[in-house]
């Protein structure tokens, strides 16, 4: 298994996610912020989702591939994402968060910090999706704790080492417990990034505002530690055989 930036912990916990409706506010370069506040969607559990797949000319190239080569289809299959092309990336999903206690952490797949949804962090990681299936992987906080909430980086990293952002299309998609979806598409190419700081969720005086990050790093969780700022300690971490 690949090995990267880890802390160590995690309980479990049954969820809702709210109804959020068919529209989505899409943050880009020129649009970058959106107050959940003045939409009123302040409150109620905030899930956040993570889905990936390849992009559509790595299926091309692979189908052309194997006209080419076609005893190339009697070797055994490779792991299917979203079913529409072969995936041996592993996407996971974290969150940086900072208190308003000043308590500061992770939660995170790696080592086992998935945290809790009624009680401090008030973040909860749901699993661990490790093939990009069509529900990948979700994350919730309870923003009717929102006044213990200082600031939340939400960030995707590779699990396995291989720089492979450029081969896949995600979206980080926030379904607030009220008003449009909010989506941020990480399409921007950097093959040899292994992390992305995606998106910010901030209480400013009193209004949660989410901010467009999307800024890609070459390191792990330590090297966006370093860029945001929140000084936690870190070291080499492993996911289990059996997660």
């Amino acid at each position: 298994m690949g090995f990267f930036d880890g802390l160590l912990g995690g309980r479990a916990a049954d969820f809702d996610s709210g109804n959020a409706s068919t529209n989505a506010i899409e943050l880009t370069r020129r649009h970058q912020t959106v107050s959940l506040t003045k939409q009123d969607a302040a409150s109620g559990h905030l899930r956040v989702n993570l889905a990936w797949r390849m992009r559509t000319s790595d299926f091309d190239s692979q189908r052309t591939s194997l006209l080419r080569h076609p005893f190339r289809a009697l070797k055994p299959p490779e792991v299917l994402g979203h079913g529409q092309s072969m995936v041996n990336v592993d996407l996971d999903l974290g969150c940086l968060y900072e208190l308003a206690d000043g308590t500061k952490g992770v939660v995170q797949p790696l080592g086992g910090y998935l945290g809790d949804v009624n009680a401090p962090p008030y973040i909860k990681l749901s699993g661990d999706d490790r093939f990009g299936s069509a529900s990948g992987e979700t994350m919730y906080v309870n923003l009717d704790h929102r006044d213990a909430l200082k600031r939340m980086l939400v960030f995707v990293y590779i699990y396995d080492q291989t720089p492979a952002f450029d081969r896949t299309h995600a979206v980080v998609t926030l379904y607030p417990s009220n008003g449009p979806r909010i989506e941020i598409g990480l399409d921007e190419r950097h093959p040899q990034a292994r992390s992305c700081a995606v998106v910010m969720i901030e209480n400013v005086r009193d209004e949660l505002i989410v901010r467009r990050e999307v800024k890609f790093v070459y390191g792990f969780q330590g090297e966006l530690d370093r860029l945001y700022g929140w000084g936690l300690q870190w070291g080499r971490g492993y996911k289990t055989v059996d997660r």
